[in-house]
């Protein structure tokens, strides 16, 4: 069955917590090759039957109203992989 990979970001003018957490806790363990992180999130949309452009439109639409608060998140990835 083909999956619909979406993939969400906090705004990039908006400051990420968890981002900060994380690049602060590698600078203490003395990983300083990366300057900042940045958290998203990750869905897996598992479609039955083939994916058409019907179904890629259904998977924007729930991407920008369900998966996404468009305020402070941006939907920066969609795909299908098999």
């Amino acid at each position: 069955m083909p999956t619909i990979v979406v993939d969400v970001m906090p705004k990039a003018e908006l400051l990420d917590p968890q981002g900060k957490a994380v690049a602060g806790a590698l600078s203490r363990r003395g990983e300083e090759s990366f300057t900042s992180v940045r958290i998203g999130k990750r869905f897996e949309l598992t479609v039955e039957g083939e994916v058409d452009e019907t179904v890629l439109a259904a998977a924007r639409r729930v991407a920008d109203e369900v998966l996404s608060n468009s305020v402070i998140e941006d939907v920066v990835g969609l795909e299908v992989v098999e």
